[in-house]
């Protein structure tokens, strides 16, 4: 009899600890491991945190869900194959500009903080340029780069105001950070669906990255890489999704992505004078000829250069897809998917 009710007291034992781990592995999200195959993610950039041995994924909240509001929300990995449940870093409020759309998220560390550049688009319109007024295409938005704060790579992120820190007048897409000699400086994109012949801007920032300082500079076109193509339905030439990488020799390579012969297309480009503000030579040949759109790189734990892009461009069937790449000095070389 005493044995029965040891065993008895021993099996509630067993039973109340397996609930109490089945409710701690609900409410935990780092327990829940998502594969990569199943995270619907567009312009996928990865921050590696070496003192935790832990990467962050950013995507838009509204690539998983359309209940939860648009905003920006973060996986994190041990191995970049295996992700947590996101945690939503920031969201936009009734009161926020950018209501529209949230796109291109990516997070840089700098002197302690950590800092979210995105893209947003507002309701409000703007007129279409003279040179594209009969294509059609959808309404023209207000859409603007903007940089948020946090003490923490998981948020949450606010902004520095209530605005982009690019022309409100504008349509500007992809901002992304560089810092030269001291200086702060965010690169973007002049969109072809404003501009045309599409451009490359940088803008110098404030220390703090609150807001920019001076005049924009065009560093170039999208139509004088030789391998772009204008797009097909005569909208104008592309410039999306740049990155900036400082080559092995100390070159400075930038990738971006624009309309090729066949598809969209990444390409590369090289500082003939080692500095952000160029002047730039493209190589005649893309480094993804078809199906690269909004590329961006970064060092895995283990010491790879890998470039992160997602394919295809279709929704809701975009996936992050991860390559090697080959560090040359003065290009990069694709050596097939990491796994």
């Amino acid at each position: 009899m005493k044995f029965e009710f040891l065993l008895f007291f021993a099996m509630l034992i067993m039973l109340s600890c397996s609930t109490k781990n089945t409710e701690q592995h609900a409410l935990d999200p780092s327990i829940q491991s998502i594969p990569s195959a199943d995270i619907h993610v567009r312009d996928p950039f990865i921050l590696v945190d070496q003192e935790s041995r832990t990467y962050y994924l950013y995507a838009s909240i509204d690539n998983r869900t359309k209940e939860e509001g648009q905003g920006v929300e973060v996986y994190t990995s041990k191995d970049l194959q295996h992700w947590a449940q996101a945690q939503i870093v920031f969201r936009a409020s009734d009161e926020f500009w950018g209501q529209k759309y949230v796109w291109a998220p990516e997070v840089h560390s700098y002197q302690g903080k950590y800092y979210l550049f995105v893209t947003f688009t507002s309701p409000d319109t703007l007129e279409p340029p003279s040179q594209i007024r009969s294509v059609k295409r959808p309404i023209y938005n207000k859409r603007g780069s903007q940089i948020l704060v946090s003490d923490a790579p998981t948020g949450p992120f606010k902004p520095f105001a209530n605005r982009a820190h690019t022309n409100i007048d504008w349509m500007t897409i992809d901002g992304t950070f560089w810092e030269e000699n001291g200086q702060p400086y965010m690169l973007y994109c002049h969109e072809w669906t404003q501009a045309y012949d599409g451009t490359m801007d940088l803008i110098a920032l404030e220390d703090d990255l609150s807001a920019v300082k001076g005049d924009n500079q065009v560093l170039f076109k999208g139509s004088e890489a030789p391998w772009v193509h204008p797009m097909p339905d005569g909208s104008g030439y592309m410039t999306d999704g740049c990155f900036l990488y400082k080559s092995k020799t100390g070159q400075l390579l930038m990738i971006w992505s624009s309309r090729g012969e066949e598809d969209n297309a990444i390409g590369i480009a090289l500082s003939e004078s080692g500095g952000i503000k160029g002047p730039w030579k493209h190589h005649a040949e893309p480094l993804i000829k078809k199906g690269g759109l909004h590329a961006s790189m970064f060092t895995s734990l283990e010491g790879q250069l890998v470039l992160a892009v997602h394919h295809p461009n279709t929704s809701p069937e975009e996936r992050m897809q991860l390559y090697k790449l080959k560090d040359m000095g003065d290009h990069l070389k694709l050596e097939g998917k990491l796994f």
